[in-house]
């Protein structure tokens, strides 16, 4: 499937960067920019960000156990804490250490897995010159010597070679290479040759109860690691769940493999089970698809889909591979896996961009997922105080950088307050770094103002279509890329000292009012049931800097979000596709890459039965993630707009579930809480327990009558 603009090749991640490396020490000083055009004279004066894709001549991939469930270590969450704080690290980094273990190191003639029982017993023979491109199952015929054979070279064979891998295994292989460590899957007979080679190549594999939470914990997990991570399913009905993660995957610009297992060729076109055109048809979703119809394409086809998941703006790719050629063994080398394309960076108009910012009166930087993904949240803290212009966060990415900098002045989009929207309205010049300008970040798509000077970063940056404005600077470039050019640029210049002073004045006010209308309002003692401003001030008071915070849709999800504030970046899970029942498959897939960190996901009763049988994957797994379900027995977010635009409740409404009680009967630790006074020491608790936990808040009273009964005592220890 031909994805226009993706095709545009770009660095991945960049590195972490030390105190004295580009874009962490700027040295600027106090007038306009004055000799804008001095600094590096080359376009390799700074190193780009260093490209995430697969290695182009890597090993061939032991055999290994499968890696077991990982057990949190006494302590060990204080210590990653104390290490998060003292480092600072930024987000991105695969904790294959600790987490998710790397492949054995390749054994001397290893063998792959055979084809079938005959042909595990023997090597295979080398491949013929008129051989086709993937032999099937070896041949068992006899292999005696002849009668006038030498003896002795009868008795001393040639070592065979060890045979090529399956197309199971070389998929396996191409996923580890590009980074690929958890597969997250709704087993089907059409993919279990596919799930060993990916256990046996070193990388986790995760059943869950619904491909739909299969594809966004690999969703989720590829967010926090910034790695592709890989959902596997079967033909159609597993296609069609997964489609809601491919979907969360392309709306939050994360890599992801959906791999499925399609009908076996000869079956194609007489109605088999499960049968579509899968690559055409929920492939659409995806940045790229491809239908694998030929065994011999086999090592040029997973190529190419590693270099598109490594090129321009991230997203979600779908391979395709009919049952039938899983198994099958490559009979020559596969080809190399080309790199991807970076695209040259425009250095006129990134001197163009910052000198527009600094002359500004009322600039202002709207940042998004892009920023996090390029590990490059402290440079641009640093650039912003420099020259003195406030953050705002693109809607549903709240933890762009720490809440509590002074730079930091809200998140744009739903549930935003009125004093964030007027402060991008009144902008002279947006910086927009790395953030889609979706509907909801540009309030309906009225920002940007015709009036305002429009700069856009990002690996697919805006072009004018369908009455949408183009930028009026467009730069298509790493932001990480981008802002260690801006350092380098700026090292030397003088900035007009008066402006940038007034603006740190106006960029302190609007915080002030920010944070002013983001306090969590205080309710009287008295009032009936739990309030979401509690929750968020309770969480925001008992959470350690390093929980990361999964956040599903819904009104009373919505109020906490609106109101707690993010300690560091990449702490928080939460998608623009605004997908029902997401947080809880986020929040476990977090629990699976950061162990001994706390987990949190933030649900509306809604969200929770979307997704409540994944809490026996969560036991099942050793994941502890804390489960707050908000329950208003209703889609609060549709039933207000009901009330909003005088609809009638019709749908909207919903019966009791006793959350508490799924919790138990799934082996997590339940709490039911009916009043802001009992929700502090039932999350403490939780978190101490370390184990799976369950806190069900009734938001009205008439909601804490289906779970009435006492709380279920249990055990705090860990399982």
């Amino acid at each position: 499937m031909d994805h226009g603009d993706e095709s545009l090749g770009a660095p991945g991640p960049g590195p972490d960067r030390g105190p004295g490396d580009p874009g962490d020490d700027l040295e600027l000083g106090g007038d306009p920019l004055i000799d804008a055009d001095a600094g590096p004279t080359a376009d390799g004066a700074v190193e780009p960000a260093a490209e995430i894709g697969p290695a182009a001549e890597a090993e061939p991939i032991a055999a290994k156990e499968p890696a077991a469930g990982i057990e949190p270590t006494a302590g060990a969450e204080d210590r990653a804490a104390a290490a998060d704080l003292a480092a600072e690290v930024e987000p991105g980094t695969l904790a294959t250490e600790d987490t998710l273990a790397e492949p054995a190191a390749p054994a001397a003639g290893t063998e792959p897995v055979a084809d079938d029982a005959a042909t595990a017993a023997e090597p295979a023979a080398p491949a013929e010159p008129d051989a086709p491109a993937v032999a099937g199952p070896e041949s068992t015929t006899s292999t005696a010597p002849p009668d006038d054979a030498d003896p002795v070279a009868a008795a001393e064979p040639a070592a065979p070679s060890a045979p090529r891998p399956t197309i199971a295994q070389l998929v396996a292989q191409r996923l580890h290479e590009a980074g690929a460590r958890v597969a997250f899957t709704v087993p089907s007979d059409g993919v279990l040759p596919l799930l060993g080679a990916l256990s046996d190549g070193g990388i986790r594999v995760v059943a869950t109860r619904h491909p739909a939470a299969a594809s966004v914990m690999a969703a989720a997990t590829a967010q926090l690691t910034g790695r592709p991570q890989v959902v596997v399913v079967g033909r159609t009905p597993g296609a069609a769940g997964a489609a809601v993660g491919i979907h969360v995957a392309r709306q939050d610009s994360v890599p992801l493999v959906a791999v499925v297992g399609d009908v076996r060729r000869e079956h194609r076109g007489r109605g088999a089970v499960g049968e579509s055109d899968l690559a055409n048809g929920i492939g659409a979703l995806a940045s790229w698809s491809v239908e694998l119809e030929r065994p011999g394409d086999a090592g040029r086809v997973l190529g190419e889909a590693m270099r598109q998941l490594a090129s321009g703006r991230p997203g979600p790719i779908l391979l395709a591979i009919p049952e039938d050629l899983l198994a099958m063994r490559l009979s020559q080398d596969p080809p190399p896996v080309s790199a991807a394309t970076v695209p040259t960076t425009d250095r006129d108009a990134v001197k163009r961009a910052v000198k527009a910012l600094a002359a500004s009166h009322r600039g202002v930087i709207l940042a998004g997922g892009g920023v996090l993904r390029a590990r490059a949240s402290k440079r641009l803290v640093a650039l912003a105080d420099e020259l003195g212009v406030p953050i705002i966060a693109a809607w549903r990415r709240a933890d762009v950088v720490p809440a509590d900098h002074p730079a930091y002045v809200g998140v744009t989009g739903p549930g935003s307050p009125r004093v964030v929207r007027r402060r991008l309205e009144e902008a002279d010049v947006v910086l927009v770094l790395g953030a889609r300008l979706d509907e909801a970040t540009t309030n309906g798509y009225r920002l940007p103002t015709p009036a305002q000077t429009f700069i856009q970063v990002g690996l697919e940056p805006r072009v004018a279509a369908r009455g949408l404005r183009a930028p009026d600077i467009t730069i298509t470039a790493d932001i990480s890329r981008f802002l260690d050019l801006v350092a380098a640029d700026l090292r030397g210049k003088v900035l007009d000292a008066a402006n940038r002073e007034q603006r740190l004045a106006a960029r302190d006010a609007d915080r002030t009012a920010w944070l002013a209308a983001t306090e969590p309002v205080t309710l009287a003692a008295d009032a009936p049931g739990v309030h979401a401003a509690h929750v968020s001030a309770t969480l925001q008071a008992a959470l350690p800097a390093t929980t990361i915070v999964a956040l599903d849709t819904g009104a009373a999800v919505g109020a906490v979000a609106a109101t707690y504030r993010f300690p560091r970046p990449g702490t928080a899970l939460a998608t623009t596709s605004d997908a029902l029942g997401y947080a809880i498959p986020a929040a476990i897939a977090a629990s699976i890459v950061h162990p001994d960190r706390p987990t949190v996901a933030v649900c509306g009763d809604g969200g929770f039965a979307a997704s409540m049988a994944e809490l026996e994957t969560a036991v099942r797994e050793g994941a502890r993630p804390i489960i707050i379900v908000l329950d208003d027995r209703a889609f609060g977010a549709i039933r207000a707009h009901q009330d909003r635009v005088g609809q009638p409740r019709l749908a909207s409404e919903l019966g009791p579930i006793d959350a508490a009680a799924v919790g138990e009967a799934c082996g997590a630790l339940a709490f039911r809480v009916t009043d802001d006074a009992a929700f502090e020491p039932a999350l403490r608790e939780a978190l101490a327990a370390r184990r799976p936990a369950v806190i069900w808040c009734a938001l009205e009273p008439q909601a804490a009558e289906p779970t009435a009964a006492p709380h279920a005592e249990a055990s705090s220890e860990p399982e």
